[in-house]
């Protein structure tokens, strides 16, 4: 049963690579977002899961510098389904199989670790993009986690914000299992691998991949200022939905794969 979802997941990959070598170069940005956002969506449901936002009426939709937690590769592809975002990425991502070339084209932003020099280009660049009215998606957390609670937020990014003059709109990521637990299943963390983790998530379905947008955080403040803030927001996002899992949501994408009518819930307090 795993090999021939998996072959599914496979065959998706190459769909995306065909569709943006072939309808890419010739397609409105417009077009391109609505292709990414459902190609997206298709590649959740064939790993099991389904998409619900909360709070959507917060949501930017310009020039704004995106920042959540991060628990997996496959947050891409759940932030994607939201809103397709450009992403700043470890340089690492570049080399793998199908994944790389696919984050190249949707013109993700690689970051060299190990080279203090190249926070800088990339602090520039994502600030000259969201100048632009560009979207911009970054993890300040820097690495991943089990998703139960927030590592600290690296302010060094929040620089480019500041820089552009633009807000800064925290989001914050989580995955419940079926039984309405939170789920260790997605992360992406230490030495596991790509296939550790999708065996883990195949093992676990049905999942629902919770995505809170939390309230745009204005410019004005300096970089540290700014993380303390998204952190703070993000902090409080999560620990709502782990308060209040089975509260009302508006499914994105269900178990069929067919886009629902989009609106903005939010859990309780």
């Amino acid at each position: 049963m795993f090999t021939f979802r998996k072959a599914r997941i496979f065959g998706h990959l190459l769909h995306g690579m065909w569709t943006v070598a072939t309808r890419f170069p010739n397609a409105t940005p417009q077009v391109r977002m609505e292709l990414n956002r459902r190609w997206s969506i298709e590649m959740l449901r064939r790993c099991g899961m389904k998409l619900v936002v909360h709070n959507d009426q917060a949501r930017l939709d310009s020039g704004a510098l995106v920042v959540g937690n991060h628990v997996s590769w496959i947050d891409i592809y759940v932030v994607n389904a939201w809103r397709p975002t450009p992403f700043v990425s470890k340089a690492e991502v570049r080399g793998w199989p199908l994944v790389g070339w696919l984050a190249q084209q949707l013109d993700t932003i690689f970051l060299q670790r190990e080279k203090r020099s190249d926070a800088k280009r990339i602090m520039h660049e994502l600030s000259d993009r969201l100048v632009r009215g560009e979207l911009m998606c970054v993890f300040p957390e820097g690495t991943t986690s089990l998703g139960h609670n927030l590592l600290p937020f690296h302010s060094n990014m929040f620089q480019a914000a500041v820089s552009a003059s633009r807000p800064v709109q925290p989001i914050c990521l989580m995955y419940e299992d079926a039984n309405g637990r939170q789920s260790e299943a997605p992360a992406y963390i230490d030495d596991m691998t790509l296939a550790f983790t999708l065996n883990a998530m195949l093992r676990d379905t049905p999942l629902t991949a919770h995505l809170y947008v939390c309230d745009a955080i204005e410019p004005g403040a300096d970089r540290r200022v700014l993380a303390k803030q998204a952190q703070a927001a993000v902090e409080g996002a999560l620990r709502r939905m782990q308060a209040g899992l089975r509260a009302p949501v508006a499914v994105v994408s269900d178990d069929a794969g067919a886009v629902a009518e989009f609106e903005a819930v939010a859990p309780p307090d």
